[in-house]
C-alpha cells in the first residue's frame, strides 16, 4: 500500500496517495536523493523526537526515522504542515527538553520519541500541555493518558495466527516458548485463544538460548510417540529460530510432520534458509507495502531502511491526514482512536483508548524464498474481528 489512509467510508476527506502526486503515480515534483523538507513554514506543527545524537547505531536509526517522515511529508505534499525534528539525544533527560521545545514551538502533535525511558520524561512534558503523542516505544507501561504506541506490541498478533490454525482445523498443541519477557507475553496471549477456540496445548517445553536441546527432545519425544500435536507453536526470532529449527530437524520434527506456527518475530529476511520451517505460518503486514515503501526511501535517500522506518512514514502520514480536521480537532482522542482504524504501509492499524494498538494482520507462509500469503490482511477491522 504507497500511503496512510483514513479507513472509514464516512471520512471528511479520501486521502489517497496515488492523488498526493507519489512517486511513479502522477502528479507532484520531483525529491532528490537527500533533499531534506524539514523546517516548512506550514501553521500545523508537528514534532518529531528522535535520539539523532545518541552514540553507537542508534543515530543511524534516528536518521532513518527523520527521513521516512520528510518522505510521507513529502508524498502528501501538504504545505499547512510543518515537520520539526527534535534531538532526545537518547536520554530522559534530552527526551524532556526535547518536549518543552516542541511545546514553545506550538506543536499540536508529536511523533516519538523511540525508548521507554525517553517516552516517559517526555509524556510528563506533553500531557501537562494537552499534546497526545504517538511513540515507538514497545513497551506497554508508557502508554495510555495521551500516549499511543505505533509500535508492533508484543503478542498482539498471536491471537491472529492461532485463529488461523485452528480454522484449518489444528486444534492440539505443542508449545516450545524463549524463556524471556517476549516468550512470557506470547505464551500468555496463545493460552488465552486457544482456550477460548476449544483446543488444547498438552505439550510445553521452554528453552534459554545456552540450552534449547532439551526443551527440543522434550517436544520431539512428544510428537515421534505419537501424542496427538496438530501444530507447533514455536514464538522465537532471528537469534534463536534458526538453531532451533536444525535442532528440530535433527529430531525428526519439521513443518512437513507438524504444521509450524510462529510469530511477526518470524518476519525477517531469508527465513526460509531453514528447510525446517518451510510450510510454516507467522503474522505478518503484507509485504508488497513494506516493498513498496524501501523502494521509494531507497530511490529518495539511498540504501534500505531499517524495518522499524515504516512507523515513522505511518505516523507522519497518520498526521497529515488528520490535519484537515479543524483547529483543536485535529489530534483530538475521538480521532486517534477511531475504531475504524487507518491503513499505511503496514497494513490497518488502530490506536485503542489505552494508548496502545491493534493491527490488521496477513497469514505468511514461508517458502525457500519468498514467503507467500495464505490468508490476506483484512480490509476493515469489522472483517478483522472475523478471524
Amino acid at each position: 500500500m504507497s500511503a496512510i489512509r483514513l479507513a472509514i467510508a464516512t471520512t471528511l476527506i479520501a486521502v489517497l496517495f496515488a492523488a498526493c502526486g507519489a512517486p511513479g503515480g502522477g502528479g507532484g515534483v520531483s525529491m532528490m536523493p537527500g533533499e531534506a523538507i524539514t523546517g516548512a513554514t506550514g501553521s500545523v506543527k508537528v514534532a518529531l523526537l528522535l535520539p539523532i545524537s545518541a552514540p553507537g547505531s542508534t543515530a543511524a536509526v534516528a536518521k532513518a526515522l527523520k527521513q521516512a517522515a520528510e518522505l510521507a511529508l513529502f508524498d502528501f505534499d501538504n504545505p499547512n504542515v510543518s515537520l520539526v525534528p527534535k534531538d532526545t539525544k537518547g536520554t530522559p533527560g534530552g527526551a524532556r527538553a526535547a518536549a518543552q521545545s516542541a511545546v514553545k514551538d506550538g506543536a499540536e502533535l508529536i511523533i516519538g520519541p523511540l525508548f521507554a525511558q525517553e517516552v516517559r520524561s517526555a509524556a510528563q512534558v506533553a500531557r501537562s500541555a494537552g499534546i497526545p503523542m504517538i511513540a515507538f516505544s514497545s513497551d506497554e507501561k508508557v502508554a495510555g493518558n495521551g500516549v499511543y504506541l505505533l509500535s508492533f506490541l508484543a503478542g498482539r498478533d498471536v491471537p491472529r495466527v492461532v485463529s488461523f490454525a485452528m480454522s484449518r482445523g489444528k486444534r492440539n498443541f505443542a508449545v516450545l516458548v524463549p524463556q524471556t519477557n517476549y516468550g512470557r507475553i506470547a505464551e500468555a496471549a496463545f493460552a488465552k485463544v486457544v482456550a477460548q477456540g476449544g483446543g488444547a496445548a498438552p505439550v510445553r517445553a521452554s528453552f534459554s538460548t545456552a540450552n534449547m536441546s532439551a526443551a527440543v527432545q522434550q517436544v520431539a519425544s512428544a510428537v515421534n510417540s505419537g501424542q496427538k500435536i496438530d501444530a507447533l507453536f514455536l514464538p522465537a526470532g532471528r537469534e534463536e529460530l534458526p538453531r532451533l529449527a536444525q535442532q528440530l530437524a535433527g529430531a525428526g520434527v519439521t513443518s512437513a510432520k507438524l504444521q509450524f506456527i510462529g510469530t511477526g518475530q518470524w518476519d525477517y529476511p531469508n527465513v526460509g534458509k531453514q528447510q525446517a520451517l518451510v510450510g510454516g505460518w507467522y503474522p505478518a503486514p503484507d509485504p508488497k507495502g513494506w516493498n513498496s515503501f524501501a523502494q521509494r526511501y531507497a530511490k529518495t535517500f539511498g540504501g534500505t531502511p531499517p524495518r522499524i522506518a515504516s512507523l515513522s512514514y505511518d505516523a507522519m502520514s497518520l498526521a497529515v491526514s488528520l490535519s484537515q480536521n479543524p483547529p483543536g480537532q485535529r489530534y483530538s482522542f475521538s480521532q486517534l482512536t477511531r475504531s475504524s482504524g487507518f491503513a499505511g504501509v503496514d497494513g490497518l492499524v488502530r490506536l485503542l483508548p489505552d494508548g496502545t494498538s491493534e493491527r490488521g494482520l496477513a497469514i505468511l507462509e514461508v517458502r525457500p524464498g519468498t514467503p507467500r500469503v495464505v490468508s490476506p490482511a483484512p480490509r476493515s477491522f469489522s472483517t478483522a474481528s472475523t478471524y
